[in-house]
């Protein structure tokens, strides 16, 4: 991870950790990037929570800016720890997009669990209930409002229409099975999407105009049953390397290789994080990490725990050789023999 230099004027992120609101400077899209939805207003926010704690370099600015200017999704590759998930925490604090959405990828992962969840047994439920009562009063009961059994998921909230991008980490996308890369193209391609539960109302004259719940909660407008953005997410994705993606996934995104962070750059988030006098502690903890590291697959809050316990648990210093066996376990060992 190499130093940062002065921000650049054509950077929107600059790394810092200083909220700002310059994302409202950002251009219109590339001609072949234009999107359909409306540009509904959404308050910047950086969130009530603590700021995240993330050393940005260069490489990882520019290609971050790059992202935004060009509205392309970021694959972001590193071992663990090496700070992929904090960079999304990082960039939507700074541009005050609000909490980034995540979506945690696994093998039984689909693109439909990423868009929308349909709750048809709890609308089913629901009627018969309705039903009931309805017999009881003699009176026949209306079909439960679906806008009640709909909700967008991270993806799908992500594409909501807003003036402003979302932040979107889905996180080790390198765990999905075989067709979830491909299944994201389209999406990411038109950033919109249909909800048939909603467009079949359309088509049988039932409703032209209805809204489906987000994660946040809030209420997101659909044209004729389909989910149209307005400003493309900033999506990050997430891989420990641990497969390849086909070309056709690769082409349309940018990609970011995390380095392991040096000396200087493990004592530079010691100090973020623990304060110059952990700093100063740290040295035989830091040795004995990089030595170990070399070796085997350690991710730098390893690193962080050793440092936390020595520096604010009194007499925890005095055991650290046995702390360092205990917290230096190499990650690609786990779950082996």
């Amino acid at each position: 991870m190499s130093k940062r230099s002065e921000p650049k004027p054509w950077w929107v992120y600059r790394g810092n950790g200083q909220p700002h609101e310059d994302i409202g400077k950002l251009p219109p899209p590339p001609p072949w990037r234009k999107s359909r939805g409306p540009a509904l207003e959404r308050p910047l926010t950086s969130g009530n929570g603590p700021p995240p704690r993330f050393e940005a370099s260069d490489e990882v600015i520019e290609l971050v800016n790059t992202a935004l200017y060009l509205r392309r999704p970021l694959l972001v590759t590193g071992k663990p720890g090496s700070g992929k998930s904090s960079l999304a925490e990082a960039v939507a604090w700074e541009l005050k997009l609000g909490r980034p959405l995540r979506w945690p990828i696994n093998t039984r992962s689909t693109l439909q669990e990423g868009l929308y969840r349909y709750d048809a047994i709890g609308r089913l439920q629901e009627a018969s209930l309705q039903e009931k009562r309805g017999r009881a009063e003699g009176a026949v009961a209306a079909d439960p409002d679906i806008q009640q059994f709909l909700q967008l998921g991270p993806l799908g909230t992500a594409l909501a229409p807003s003036k402003y991008p979302r932040v979107l980490l889905i996180d080790e996308i390198d765990k999905s099975d075989i067709d979830l890369p491909n299944d994201l193209l389209n999406v990411f391609e038109e950033g919109e999407f249909e909800v048939p539960e909603l467009s079949r109302l359309v088509r049988t004259g039932a409703d032209d105009e209805r809204k489906v719940r987000t994660l946040d909660g809030e209420w997101a407008p659909t044209d004729e049953g389909w989910v149209r953005c307005h400003a493309f997410p900033l999506v990050i994705m997430t891989s420990n390397g641990e497969r390849e993606f086909p070309p056709a996934f690769l082409r349309r995104c940018l990609q970011l290789d995390l380095k392991e962070p040096g000396q200087e750059q493990l004592e530079a988030i010691i100090r973020i994080h623990l304060g110059d006098e952990a700093v100063a502690k740290a040295s035989p903890y830091l040795r004995a990490f990089l030595e170990r590291r070399s070796k085997d697959t350690l991710a730098t809050d390893q690193l962080l725990n050793a440092i936390y316990l020595v520096t604010r648990v009194p007499g925890a210093q005095h055991d650290m050789q046995s702390l360092v066996e205990v917290l230096f376990k190499s990650l690609g060992s786990l779950g082996t023999p």
